[in-house]
């Protein structure tokens, strides 16, 4: 992992992008980084756009808000398309292997991913598709090792979906290191 990231989580309402960034908040709190975590809800908090924060850094956190995303996620069109043009070229854009990457992307380093499909007919629930998406996302950038990533998983999650989330986290991360080891080659 490097010393800091600056991440962007974004999506609909609904999806989960913000517990996701919670837990992996959490995950590099547990390996002892610093973190800060922020959120936004578009006026319709169900099925309109959201947008959540992360920066993790093993220094102090001087400014709790990314000024410079070298990280985006996004789950849906509509937040691909609002929010991708804007990210660095140096940033890493993971999205949905159903979105279409608009031309004015801000970054060629474009990850996609099978994350919707994933959680609803591998995992056999489309809400767990921050679960995916944070399994992927820690194998491709090392955020937390598995174990740490997994309590910081159970620590967020309702009780009774362990297995079913379980099952989500692995499932992300295969998806995260199959696709690092594509870029490897």
């Amino acid at each position: 992992m490097k010393a800091k990231y600056e991440m962007l989580f974004t999506g609909a309402g609904g999806q989960g992008v913000i517990l996701c960034s919670i837990i992996l908040a959490e995950a590099a709190f547990l390996t002892g980084k610093n973190v800060a975590q922020s959120q936004s809800y578009g006026p319709e908090a169900r099925g309109g756009l959201c947008r959540a924060e992360l920066v993790i850094d093993e220094a102090k956190i001087v400014y709790p808000k990314v000024t410079h995303a070298d990280f985006l996620l996004a789950l849906t069109q509509a937040s691909l398309d609002k929010y991708g043009p804007g990210v660095p070229a140096d940033a890493m854009i993971v999205m949905d292997s159903s979105l279409q990457a608009p031309e004015n992307l801000g970054s060629g380093n474009v990850v996609a991913l099978p994350i919707l499909y994933t959680a609803s007919k591998v995992v056999g629930n489309v809400l767990t598709a921050n679960i995916v998406s944070a399994g992927a996302i820690d194998a491709l950038l090392g955020i937390a090792p598995g174990a740490l990533l997994e309590q910081a998983m159970r620590m967020h999650i309702p009780w009774g979906t362990e297995a079913m989330n379980l099952l989500a986290l692995g499932e992300g991360s295969k998806l995260g290191a199959a696709a690092r080891r594509a870029a490897r080659q």
